[in-house]
């Protein structure tokens, strides 16, 4: 079974900044999930794809290797290939680059990469690793799809880079570092970039006395958007509390909501609503193993009824004279299910002039949302 660090670098972000949930996620069991788990099967075909461009593997290892994988795999869809070849042509395109000003440029695939020097235990694996010309480049590969990752700023690639100075920097005059994160399926591509030294000073400044807090169970309790990946997450005192603040504002007129008391409970809405349901789904999951939370019960939720066998309801009606456009709705499936059933070039290749992409319905969004403020003039025009 693969080891697991207690302080890893995908966990950062949240021991970063709340030292103490290390400790108070213990007890609580490790899950996967059925995105995690096809996130592991997109870095094994990009692996292998990687491996057979650089000359590591032959062909026939390749195409042998990438059967076995995908063979009765439920996780494996069409469109993974198409989505997986993104992010390896990506890194190639920057594997060229690299040699065309350093020929004697490194590439590596699924490095081993150890940060113990600033976090007890700390290690982890960079997906491509690229050192040329005083430059180490570090591509990360994101399959999901849920949630855009930022490269800017990030723990997890600040701990895989000072884990590959560590690694080549006895080798190499590194001096500066490039950290590239691959997200195919959002069409994600983005990059920060640091001296190593601006890097190292982070880490002992800033990195190492939070871990030698986390490791010890000790800090400050934060609650924050790090929260979301907590084990603890639902049943944590210091979220409860920042969450509940709705609950205590001072509001200046007694019968109306001011604009500015509307944008400061929407500031906060989301994240409410988030805490709520991770509370009621903890509670449920509680329940259901014996607990019991007073005032509460556990009781059978709606259900729709739904035909047992699909083929024999068919053919009774047809026997009795009823015509299939009447028992039977056909439907074109949607693009994205189209693209997981015959790949996502396939689609645009055959079909591509038949797809538009319309103005979505306005909603409320952050000021610091990336996407352009509506204009009712352009939706109306495209409608």
């Amino acid at each position: 079974m693969a080891k697991h660090a207690i302080l890893s670098a995908s966990s950062s972000h949240r021991w970063l900044n709340c030292p103490p949930s290390v400790e108070l996620e213990k007890g609580f069991e490790n899950r996967t999930s059925i995105f995690a788990e096809e996130g592991t099967l997109a870095h094994e075909l990009g692996e292998l794809s990687l491996r057979y461009q650089l000359g590591e593997i032959t062909k026939r290892t390749y195409d042998s290797k990438v059967k076995k994988l995908i063979s009765n795999n439920e996780l494996y869809t069409n469109d993974m290939p198409d989505y997986v070849e993104i992010y390896t042509d990506t890194c190639m395109e920057k594997v060229a680059v690299a040699k065309a000003t350093t020929p004697d440029a490194i590439a590596i695939v699924e490095q081993k990469l150890d940060f113990s020097q600033w976090v007890p235990d700390g290690f982890g694996t960079g997906d491509f690793v690229i050192i040329a010309d005083g430059t180490m480049e570090i591509c990360d590969l994101k399959y999901g799809k849920g949630v855009q990752v930022s490269a800017i700023d990030n723990s997890q690639m600040r701990l895989y880079a000072l884990g590959a100075i560590t690694e080549f920097s006895f080798l190499y005059d590194i001096q500066n570092v490039k950290m590239t994160i691959i997200q195919p399926r959002l069409d994600s591509i983005n990059t920060d970039e640091m001296t190593v030294e601006d890097l190292i000073k982070w880490a002992d400044e800033y990195v190492k006395p939070r871990a030698e807090l986390a490791i010890k169970g000790k800090g400050e309790f934060c609650a924050g958007d790090h929260c979301k990946f907590c084990k603890a997450k639902a049943v944590c005192k210091a979220r409860a509390d920042k969450n509940l603040e709705v609950a205590k504002y001072e509001f200046a007129n007694v019968n109306f909501l001011s604009d500015s008391e509307i944008s400061d409970i929407l500031t906060i809405a989301d994240k409410v609503i988030e805490w709520v349901t991770d509370v009621k789904n903890f509670a449920l999951e509680q329940a259901l193993k014996g607990d019991n939370f007073e005032g509460f019960k556990v009781v059978e939720g709606k259900s729709n009824r739904k035909w047992t066998d699909e083929k024999k309801v068919g053919e009774i009606l047809i026997q009795q004279g009823f015509i299939e456009n009447i028992i039977y709705t056909k439907k074109l499936t949607g693009i994205t299910n189209m693209e997981t059933a015959i790949g996502k070039k396939e689609v645009q290749r055959l079909l591509g002039e038949y797809i538009e992409k319309p103005p979505g319905k306005p909603t409320l969004a952050p000021i610091t949302d990336k996407r352009e403020p509506y204009n009712p003039a352009k939706a109306d025009f495209m409608g």
